[in-house]
């Protein structure tokens, strides 16, 4: 198969991920770090299109608040049974094909959503990934937090459900071959990256919100950050050696973070109009020099810090990558 992009050491796929994957050679990929399609429906030909006409349909168009033209969000409590059962489904299917083409010890490092991350987590597990926790990326949207639609006034002490504060990105580990020394030895992989020498790895990561000016390079419905994605990519190859694979490659953010690390990646992308859009971004993206949140402490969170200012209900809201 033939990269539709490729520069220097990144390449970009215009296919399904599924068919990709049943082409690569076994233990042929270092690591994975991906925002995959929340609920998958959300980003299927006929919603896509919808949101391209700005017609809604499993996707909510915010009104302006301020001035401020607000990104739309997919409505995720919508989902019928036979939706998430079809979540489960793809992601199973999706990550047994993964497994065979990691390394032993290879990190699977995937963003989902509060509503159903125990659906892919499911899923990914019963096809013979380790669960190694989870990261959660502290950023405040302007996801949920609601009154019940048409009954503002009559209730106007209660939320349907919390205003999201965070996002969670599950981590899944092949297994190792031994011990996870010899693991690292073997396949220089199996384990997290340090920040230095001194600082373990966390699990709670401060970030702002996508910033505008990556915004107006990659305008893709749920861009995330360099900032952020570079800790994410530098932190799933623990030797600095390896190829990053993004199976569901959107605007090829993941791809950027990668270029800008050093590190080879490698993308792939079902939708024709963000292939296009990626190899126009990629090289920007990855030239910008990324704001780092983790310095923010936790402890400050919602108390005034930067992050906080910036959750303000006037600023852009922000859906999935």
């Amino acid at each position: 198969m033939k990269a539709s992009f490729s520069r220097g050491s990144i390449a970009l796929y215009h296919a399904d991920c599924r068919v990709w994957l049943a082409e690569q050679e076994p233990n042929s990929i270092q690591a994975v770090v991906t925002d995959p399609p929340y609920g998958l429906v959300e980003y299927s030909p006929k919603e896509q299109a919808k949101l391209r006409a700005g017609k809604g349909g499993v996707w909510r168009i915010p009104p302006a608040i301020g001035g401020s033209k607000r990104a739309p969000l997919p409505r995720f409590t919508v989902l019928s049974d036979s939706e998430l059962t079809y979540l489960f489904e793809f992601f199973s299917e999706w990550a047994n094909l993964l497994i065979r083409v990691l390394c032993p010890g290879a990190y699977a490092i995937v963003a989902t959503n509060p509503l159903f991350n125990h659906v892919v987590s499911q899923a990914v597990v019963g096809a013979g990934f380790e669960k190694r926790g989870e990261v959660v990326r502290l950023v405040r949207t302007l996801r949920g937090g609601d009154r019940p639609k048409g009954a503002e006034s009559e209730f106007p002490g209660v939320s349907a459900m919390p205003r999201s504060g965070w996002e969670p990105w599950l981590l899944f580990r092949k297994r190792l071959e031994g011990t996870l020394a010899d693991n690292l030895r073997t396949w220089e992989v199996g384990a997290l990256r340090r920040p230095s020498d001194d600082e373990p790895f966390v699990d709670v990561i401060p970030s702002g919100r996508t910033p505008r000016a990556e915004k107006r390079i990659a305008p893709h419905p749920s861009l995330k950050p360099q900032g952020f994605l570079r800790q994410m990519v530098r932190a799933a190859l623990p030797m600095g050696t390896g190829v990053i694979l993004d199976p569901f490659a959107g605007s090829g953010s993941t791809l950027a973070a990668s270029e800008a690390l050093g590190y080879r990646a490698i993308g792939v992308e079902s939708d024709e109009r963000f292939v296009e859009l990626a190899a126009s971004a990629i090289p920007q993206l990855s030239a910008i020099q990324a704001a780092d949140h983790s310095a923010v402490s936790v402890h400050m969170w919602g108390q005034g810090t930067r992050d906080s200012r910036e959750a303000s209900p006037s600023r852009n809201g922000e859906s999935r990558q």
